[in-house]
């Protein structure tokens, strides 16, 4: 699939980026790995922890810029559409900031896609984007939406794009671990915005093979979820406590603007079309009428709630190992 094959990464730098091109040169042998993202810092420092791979290519830009992507897409094969702005309350704060990149862009990233041939397109989605009440889960799940229609489109001479949701994934870049071990780290209280707040676990690892489980087995317009445990943010923080021997000291400080009390990754519209495919769930196309009902329910991360203080540690020390492996430069990957 991915032998000899050029690939293009949007938001390259980021978390999804960094284990992406580390999995595709450690394990596979594409030709080229093109990196296009806006912060030359990220890029220098990738760039030196590669040790400046022949196989991979940065070129700065954005996806908000057409005649920058379309230029960068000459010649790709495989696309995996990353760059997004994922903050929750960034995106409330500046709306359409995050339409012009998490909806005009990723409209600038299928239309290049397609003009140049592109084979395959994976999106990176989020269960935010699921019955979303926040702009950064209103304008992905728009971004969902754009990118499966894109099967369709007349223009289309063949290129094959399908959606990849998960839920939050452990030590990537803003998520809740790294900010409490910063907490920690600084003598100050854990902050927890509501006591039952349950969100799913996923290390990296996991999101990656979601992503290549995907490339493989797409046939055009499928939504592909990982089955993940979840856990009370909570019982996180008080796991990051333990690992430092810290008493558990928090503070309750209400719930941000736009946060879910449980986040979903399927609908009850979707569960009809959804398939079980043992550790991932394939939610088929709506024009394709298929039903299945392998589900009876909407999968939400306050259904099975591990609460085993031990099995939570051993995630937190499995991403913690995996993240080791690409810590670029003492950057947020790094445990603090």
């Amino acid at each position: 699939m991915f032998e000899n094959k050029t690939i293009l990464v949007t938001g390259g730098t980021g978390s999804f980026g960094n284990y992406i091109c580390h999995r595709l040169l450690n394990e596979y042998n594409p030709k080229e790995i093109r990196i296009l993202s806006r912060d030359e810092k990220k890029q220098y420092d990738m760039r030196i922890h590669y040790k400046s791979h022949p196989k991979l290519k940065f070129f700065i830009g954005d996806i908000r810029d057409f005649s920058r992507v379309n230029e960068v897409m000459s010649g790709v094969d495989i696309v995996y559409q990353a760059a997004a702005l994922k903050h929750v309350p960034v995106c409330e704060q500046s709306p359409f900031e995050a339409i012009k990149t998490n909806v005009v862009g990723v409209e600038n990233v299928i239309r290049a896609a397609l003009s140049h041939g592109v084979k395959s397109m994976v999106c990176v989605s989020t269960d935010k984007a699921v019955k979303p009440v926040n702009v950064m889960g209103m304008t992905k799940a728009l971004q969902e939406r754009l990118m499966l229609a894109a099967n369709n489109a007349p223009d289309n001479k063949g290129t094959t794009v399908c959606v990849v949701r998960y839920g939050n994934v452990l030590l990537s870049r803003g998520s809740v671990i790294p900010y409490f071990r910063k907490l920690l780290s600084e003598g100050r209280n854990i902050t927890i915005t509501d006591k039952d707040m349950t969100r799913f676990l996923l290390t990296l690892s996991d999101a990656i093979d979601l992503v290549m489980y995907a490339t493989v087995h797409m046939q055009g317009g499928e939504t592909f979820v990982k089955k993940a445990p979840s856990a009370y943010i909570e019982d996180i923080a008080e796991v990051l406590c333990k690992e430092q021997n810290l008493p558990y000291q928090k503070e309750y400080i209400g719930r941000l603007p736009g946060e879910k009390l449980d986040e979903i990754l399927l609908t009850e519209e979707e569960l009809p079309r959804s398939k079980d495919m043992g550790d991932y769930i394939c939610v088929h196309p709506w024009w394709k009428k298929e039903v299945y009902n392998d589900f009876s329910k909407e999968y939400s991360s306050g259904d099975e709630i591990e609460k085993d203080h031990g099995r939570i540690a051993e995630l937190i020390a499995e991403a913690d190992k995996m993240a080791a492996t690409i810590n670029i430069e003492k950057g947020e990957f790094s445990k603090l």
